[in-house]
C-alpha cells in the first residue's frame, strides 16, 4: 500500500500526458509560402513552361493576321475599354488587374469600364500563361490571359499594352543600332522571336530606343544556356532591359501619341517648385505672412527634397518662417483651381518641420459652387508630429466634388526656435485612394550592404480599417539562396484580447510597394507585389488553414517597445526586387527607402461580374480589315504620328448590318449573343438557383427542376428494376414447371419399361 499513488495524483498524471500530446506542446510552425515558387520568372519563362509557342513569347495572332500585319487607326480601342473578368481568374490577380487599371488612369488617358454590351471588349481569363493579341482585333470577345504567376502589376500592364496596339521594343527596325542579338545562344526554334520590322512598315513614333521599356525583352530571353541572348551596346543598360516594375517615360510617350492623349484621367496636379511660378499656386488673402520659395532655410532644411542638393542652380521648396512671425500669424498657400471628376482624391506631399512644437500645419479645401462663387474653406486635417530633422511623407484623403483649391495653412502659435519654420515640397494630387501606411527604412543602402543573407527586418504592425493587423517582413540581402535580392513577405498579426476578426482571414489583399520617390507621381516606377488571404488555403503538408488566427498558427514575438504579439506565417516572394534595381532611380533618397503598405477587402471580387442584358455585335468582324499601303510609315502598333483621326469605334446604338454574325441569332430570356473564338453563341442568363439553356436560351432550369428530375429518374429506374425482376421470376417459374413436367414423363416411361 505504501507504493500506491493516490488516485488524484494518477488522474493528474494522465491529464498531463494527454496535455503533452495534444495541447501543451507548441503548435508546429507553419512554413512561409512563396507565391512564385521561389523563382523569378519573366513572362516568357512562364509561357515556355506552360508549353506555349506564341509569337514573340506572349502574342496571339488570329487567322487574318500575319506577324507583320499593319495595325492602323481601325485597330485602336476607344479610350475607355470595356472588360470582363472571367470567374477562373485568381482573386489576387483580379485585385492586381484593378490596380493596373488605376495606373493607366493616373498616367494616361486610357480608362477601363466593365463590359456593358459593347461590340468589342477584352475578356480577361486564367489561361496557361500571360498573353494577348495586338490591337483591337474587332472579333467581339478578345481574350487576354493572366494565368498562374502572371499577377504582377507590370506583367498585366505589359499585356494590356499589347492589346492597345504595341509590339515589343526590340522588334523595332533600328534595334540593331542599340543591342546585339547573340543568335548562337538562342534556344532552337526560338529565333523568330527576335525578328524586327523594317522601316517601311514600322515606326517608333519619333521616340528614341528605350532600354527601360517594360515592353523590352530581358537579357536572358529564350537562352539555351547561361549566357545572355541580348547584349546592350551601352554596357550600363545590360541589367536595365527587361524591367517589370512600371511604365517607362517612353512607354507613356508612345501611348500618348498613339491615342492622342492630352491629359490623364485621374491626375490633377504635381509641383516640385523648381519654377518661379510655383505651379500656379497663390498666396491666400487675409493672411499675415507668406510662404516663400527658397533653396534652403536658416533653421532647416538645408536642401529641398526633389533634388536633395545634387543639382547646382536647382532645388527649391516653399517655406513659412515662423521665427520672425507674431503669435497667431498665418500663411496660406493655395493651389490653382482644380476640377474633380471622381469625388475622392489623395493629396501627397513632403513636409519638413523645424518650427516650435506648438506651430501647426493644417490642410483645407476651398470649394466653389453657385451659392459660394468666392469659395468656402473646409477643414480637412492637422498634420501632427514634433519637429524632426528630415523630410516626412504625408498622405491626406479628400472628398471634393466641386471646383476647388487645396489650401496649406501654417500658423505661428509657439515662441521657440526663432530660426525655424514649416516647409513643403513635391506636392502631388490625384483622384486615387491614398496608401494606408508608410514604413520608412533609414540608411537603406547601408542596411542592404551590412545585413547578412537570410536575416530579416520587420515593419511596425499596422491595423487596417477592417480591424486586421499585419506587417511586412523584408530580407535586405535576400533569403538563403537568393543573394543580391530583396525578399518580401506579408504576415498577419494578432494580440491577446483581439476580438471582432473572422478567422481564417477572408479575402484581404495586402500590397507592399517600394516607392520610387520621383517628385512627379506620373513618372514614378515603383515596385509592388500583392498577396491575398484566401480563407480556404491550407498550409503545406498540414490540415491547418494558412490564414488562420496567428495565435493559433503563428508564434509569439516581442516588439521593440517590449509588447508581445503573435505573428502568423508569411506569404511573399524571395525575388521581390534586385538590390541593383533598388539602388537605381529614386528608390533610395536621402539614404532612406519608403514602403507604402495597404490591406484592402477584395471579397467583392469573388462574385461573378454581371453580364450585360444586350450586346452590339462587332460591326466588321466578318470582313477583312482594311490595310494601309505598304509604304506607310505606320508602326505595327501605331498610326502615323501626325494623325488626328479618332479610333474607329462602332457606336453603341448603331444598327446591326445584315452581314453581322449575330444578326439572325435571337437570344431569348435576356440571353446575350457573343462571338467566342469566331463562333456565334448565346450566353444565357443565370441566377442563384435557376438558369436558361439551349441554343437560344429557350429552356429554363432550376434547382427544383433538377431535384424533381433526379427523383423521377430514380423512380423510373426503380420501376424498370421491378418489372425486370417480375419478368425474371415468371420466366424462371415457367422454366421450372416445364422442367418438372419433363421429368414426370421420363419417370413414367421408366416405370412402364420396368413393368414390361
Amino acid at each position: 500500500m505504501g507504493g500506491r499513488k493516490p488516485t488524484g495524483v494518477l488522474v493528474l498524471h494522465i491529464a498531463c500526458l494527454l496535455c503533452g500530446a495534444a495541447l501543451c506542446l507548441p503548435t508546429p510552425k507553419v512554413s512561409d509560402y512563396d507565391v512564385d515558387g521561389g523563382r523569378d520568372l519573366d513572362i516568357f519563362d512562364i509561357n515556355e513552361e506552360a508549353g506555349l509557342n506564341l509569337v514573340e513569347g506572349d502574342i496571339v495572332l488570329d487567322e487574318r493576321q500575319t506577324r507583320n500585319s499593319i495595325i492602323g487607326d481601325e485597330y485602336r480601342w476607344p479610350k475607355t475599354i470595356p472588360y470582363y473578368m472571367e470567374d477562373d481568374l485568381e482573386i489576387n490577380a483580379k485585385g492586381v488587374i484593378l490596380k493596373a487599371f488605376e495606373q493607366y488612369r493616373l498616367k494616361t488617358c486610357i480608362d477601363f469600364k466593365p463590359w456593358s454590351g459593347e461590340a468589342n471588349y477584352i475578356s480577361i481569363f486564367k489561361g496557361g500563361g500571360c498573353f494577348s493579341s495586338v490591337g483591337n482585333r474587332r472579333v467581339g470577345k478578345q481574350r487576354l490571359s493572366i494565368g498562374r504567376n502572371c499577377d504582377r502589376i507590370a506583367t498585366i500592364e505589359h499585356e494590356f499594352l499589347h492589346a492597345l496596339g504595341f509590339w515589343h521594343e526590340q522588334s523595332r527596325a533600328d534595334r540593331d543600332d542599340y543591342v546585339n542579338i547573340m543568335w548562337d545562344r538562342i534556344s532552337d526554334g526560338k529565333e523568330h522571336n527576335f525578328n524586327t520590322y523594317n522601316d517601311t512598315t514600322s515606326s517608333s513614333l519619333g521616340v528614341p530606343y528605350d532600354y527601360g521599356s517594360m515592353m523590352h525583352y530581358s537579357k536572358n530571353a529564350f537562352r539555351n544556356g547561361t549566357e545572355p541572348t541580348i547584349v546592350t551596346k551601352i554596357p550600363a543598360f545590360s541589367d536595365v532591359i527587361g524591367q517589370r516594375m512600371e511604365f517607362s517615360d517612353s512607354d507613356l510617350l508612345k501611348l500618348h501619341r498613339l491615342y492622342n492623349c492630352s491629359q490623364a484621367s485621374t491626375f490633377l496636379d504635381s509641383c516640385d517648385f523648381e519654377r518661379e511660378n510655383i505651379c500656379g499656386m497663390v498666396q491666400g488673402q487675409g493672411d499675415k505672412a507668406d510662404w516663400v520659395r527658397v533653396a534652403k532655410a536658416a533653421g532647416g532644411p538645408d536642401t529641398d527634397y526633389s533634388n536633395m542638393g545634387k543639382c547646382t542652380g536647382s532645388g527649391y521648396f516653399m517655406h513659412f518662417s515662423t521665427g520672425p512671425a507674431n503669435t497667431g500669424d498665418t500663411a496660406l498657400l493655395e493651389s490653382r483651381l482644380l476640377y474633380p471628376k471622381r469625388g475622392y482624391q489623395c493629396l501627397q506631399f513632403f513636409y519638413y518641420n523645424s518650427a516650435d512644437p506648438k506651430d501647426t500645419l493644417k490642410i483645407y479645401v476651398r470649394e466653389y459652387d453657385k451659392a459660394n462663387p468666392n469659395g468656402t474653406l473646409r477643414f480637412i486635417k492637422t498634420i501632427d508630429g514634433s519637429p524632426q530633422d528630415l523630410w516626412q511623407l504625408h498622405h491626406v484623403s479628400l472628398d471634393v466634388k466641386t471646383k476647388f483649391r487645396v489650401v496649406f495653412q501654417g500658423t505661428k502659435q509657439g515662441s521657440g526656435n526663432p530660426a525655424g519654420g514649416l516647409s513643403l515640397d513635391d506636392i502631388n494630387l490625384s483622384e486615387t485612394t491614398c496608401p494606408e501606411f508608410i514604413w520608412r527604412v533609414k540608411n537603406f543602402r547601408q542596411v542592404m550592404e551590412t545585413t547578412p543573407t537570410n536575416t530579416s527586418i520587420f515593419s511596425p504592425p499596422f491595423t487596417s480599417k477592417e480591424g486586421y493587423t499585419f506587417q511586412m517582413q523584408l530580407y535586405p540581402s535576400g533569403k538563403a539562396g537568393y543573394p543580391g535580392e530583396l525578399s518580401a513577405y506579408a504576415h498577419l498579426v494578432a494580440r491577446e484580447g483581439d476580438t471582432g476578426q473572422k478567422w481564417p482571414c477572408p479575402w484581404k489583399q495586402i500590397t507592399m510597394m517600394l516607392m520610387d520617390q520621383h517628385p512627379h507621381i506620373q513618372k514614378r516606377m515603383s515596385n509592388q507585389r500583392s498577396v491575398t488571404t484566401d480563407p480556404n488555403m491550407k498550409a503545406t503538408d498540414s490540415s491547418q488553414f494558412f490564414w488562420d488566427d496567428p495565435r493559433k498558427v503563428g508564434f509569439e514575438v516581442t516588439h521593440t517597445d517590449g509588447s508581445k504579439y503573435f505573428r502568423g506565417p508569411g506569404t511573399g516572394t524571395p525575388v521581390y526586387l534586385t538590390q541593383l534595381r533598388a539602388k537605381s532611380r529614386d528608390f533610395i533618397k536621402g539614404g532612406d527607402a519608403i514602403f507604402l503598405l495597404t490591406m484592402e477587402d477584395v471579397s467583392h471580387l469573388t462574385v461573378t461580374q454581371p453580364q450585360p442584358s444586350t450586346t452590339v455585335p462587332p460591326s466588321n468582324s466578318t470582313t477583312e480589315p482594311s490595310v494601309p499601303p505598304t509604304n506607310s510609315t505606320t508602326a505595327p502598333s501605331v498610326p502615323p504620328t501626325n494623325s488626328t483621326t479618332a479610333p474607329s469605334v462602332p457606336p453603341t446604338n448603331s444598327t446591326t448590318a445584315p452581314s453581322d454574325p449575330c444578326f439572325n441569332v435571337e437570344c431569348l430570356n435576356d440571353g446575350v449573343c457573343v462571338v467566342d473564338e469566331g463562333k456565334v453563341m448565346c450566353r444565357c442568363a443565370v441566377g442563384d438557383d435557376w438558369w436558361y439553356y439551349g441554343d437560344n436560351c429557350q429552356y429554363k432550369g432550376s434547382v427544383m427542376d433538377k431535384t424533381n428530375l433526379a427523383l423521377a429518374s430514380s423512380l423510373s429506374v426503380l420501376g424498370v428494376m421491378l418489372v425486370v425482376t417480375l419478368v425474371s421470376v415468371i420466366c424462371v417459374k415457367k422454366k421450372y414447371k416445364k422442367h418438372s413436367d419433363g421429368n414426370s414423363v421420363v419417370m413414367a416411361n421408366i416405370y412402364n419399361t420396368e413393368k414390361l
